[in-house]
Parts: structure tokens; sequence; C-alpha cells
């Protein structure tokens, strides 16, 4: 499968989610604000939910020192795992100097919202390596 992308936001908010598939799971890069890079990687195992009958995920996360981009890569990876039912890795990297709570939240906003339209985008695709588990 071609790596897929999806925008969200506009400007220095615009987040991609570009997605790779492999034979085991899923690679995710989540980028975007004025200055991408890697700040977080983030590791989503599906599990069933101990809370009621549906899928969840477990997530292990690494973080750069001086990084915030786990609270972007953990639910991030958390989300995908869980609605594609196969193990993701994501790799976040999403800045903007001195951002103001209003900018931050408009970043984690538009990084829900890229998530969300790749897994839509995803189980429109013939060759989802989580549809056959």
């Amino acid at each position: 499968m071609r790596p897929l992308t999806y925008m969200a936001g506009r400007g220095r908010y615009r987040i991609f989610c570009r997605v790779f598939a492999t034979r085991e799971g899923y690679i995710a890069h989540l980028m975007g604000g004025t200055r991408p890079h890697v700040g977080a990687v983030a590791l989503g195992l599906p599990r069933p939910s101990l809370k009621g009958n549906y899928l969840s995920a477990t997530t292990s996360v690494l973080t750069l020192l001086g990084h915030k981009d786990d609270e972007l890569a953990r639910p991030a990876a958390a989300t995908l795992a869980a609605s594609l039912n196969s193990p993701v890795v994501v790799v976040a990297g999403v800045h903007i100097d001195g951002a103001s709570p209003e900018e931050l939240a408009s970043l984690k906003a538009n990084t829900r919202r890229a998530v969300v339209g790749i897994i839509k985008v995803l189980h429109r695709e013939p060759q989802n390596p989580g549809s056959s588990k």
C-alpha cells in the first residue's frame, strides 16, 4: 500500500498525518507547525477493553528531552491501534515558537482531526493490515 496523508487545519496550525502500512502494522508520522521534527515516539498495541466489549490500546512512549510531543503521540497511537486493530508506531513532531495555550489547543484539535481522517481513509483501503486480525 502506498503511504497515505491526511491534513487538518490551516497555516501554521496544519497537521499532516502520513501513514505507511507494513505487514505487521502501521507507522504514522504526525508533523506540522512551523518546524516539523522528531519529538516523541509512541507504540500502540490493540487489546480488549477493560471496561466494555470493544477494542482499546496500550501505549508506550519515548519523548525527547524538552519536548511535549508525547501529548500528541500517545492519544494518536492509542486511537489508531484500537481503530485499526493493529500495532501502530507514531512519530510526532509539531512545533510553534512561544505557542500560547490556545495555539496548543488548536494543534491538538487538528491532530485529532487528522488521525480520525486517516482512519476513515484506511478503513476504505482494500489492503489494510488490521482488517484480517
